[in-house]
C-alpha cells in the first residue's frame, strides 16, 4: 500500500507566517546588536521596523518601535500598529490624551527597538486583504508631522502609490520636516482566491 501527496500548493497559516516574521526581525536585531558590541562608533545604535507581508487573502505586519502601519479601507484610515513609546504608555495608562502625546517633550522616546538588546519581541498584526485596500508604512518623521486626518486626505485607491508618497513627504516637509521621512504605500488592486489545501490520498497497489 502506498500514499501519494498530490502536487497542489500548500496553504500557510497565520502562525507560520508570523513565526517567519519574528525570525526575520530577530535576525536583524542580532546583526545590529552584534555590531554595537564590536564597533565602538555603533554603540547605542538601534532602529525601528514595520514590515508588511501579503499572502493568499491575508496581510501580516511585524512591528518594533514607533514606525506605523495604516490601512485605508472604504475611505476610512485605521492605524494597525501601536507605538512602543513612552507617550503611548502614558496614553494607555490614562495620563495623557493622544493630542497631548503628539506635542509631549518625550514624544520621540521609544521603549522597544531593534538592536538595543540581544533579544527583541515584535508585535504581530494580521487581517484580511480586500480589493482597493491601501497600506501605508511610515516612520515617525511622517506621522510626527501629519495627523491621521491629514494622511487620510492624501491617500486614495484611485491614485498611483508613487504620487501619494511624493505628496505625503512634501506635506510633512511643509509642516516642518523635523526628522527623516520614510513612507511606503501598497495598493491592492485585486485579490486572488487562496490555493487549495494539499490533499493526501491512498492509492491502490497491485499485489506482487
Amino acid at each position: 500500500m502506498r500514499f501519494l501527496v498530490l502536487p497542489l500548493m500548500t496553504r500557510v497559516s497565520d502562525e507560520q507566517v508570523a513565526e517567519r516574521m519574528r525570525q526575520a526581525i530577530r535576525a536583524a536585531n542580532g546583526a545590529i546588536f552584534q555590531r554595537t558590541l564590536t564597533e565602538h562608533d555603533k554603540r547605542g545604535m538601534g532602529t525601528t521596523v514595520t514590515a508588511l507581508t501579503l499572502y493568499e487573502t491575508r496581510f501580516l505586519v511585524g512591528q518594533v518601535g514607533d514606525s506605523r502601519a495604516y490601512l485605508l479601507r472604504d475611505n476610512k484610515l485605521s492605524q494597525l500598529t501601536k507605538d512602543h513609546s513612552y507617550v503611548q504608555e502614558q496614553v494607555d495608562a490614562g495620563y495623557l490624551t493622544p493630542e497631548q502625546a503628539r506635542t509631549h517633550p518625550y514624544s520621540n522616546v521609544i521603549t522597544r527597538c531593534v538592536g538595543a538588546n540581544s533579544e527583541v519581541m515584535p508585535d504581530i498584526y494580521v487581517g484580511t486583504v480586500k480589493p482597493r485596500d491601501v497600506f501605508l508604512l511610515a516612520s515617525d518623521g511622517l506621522t510626527g508631522m501629519l495627523e491621521d486626518y491629514q494622511l487620510a486626505e492624501l491617500l486614495s485607491p484611485d491614485r498611483m502609490p508613487e504620487d501619494e508618497v511624493d505628496a505625503l513627504i512634501a506635506e510633512a516637509n511643509r509642516h516642518g520636516g523635523l526628522d527623516n521621512i520614510t513612507a511606503v504605500i501598497v495598493r491592492i488592486d485585486s485579490v486572488d482566491p487562496p490555493p487549495p489545501e494539499t490533499v493526501t490520498t491512498q492509492a491502490p497497489t497491485r499485489p506482487r
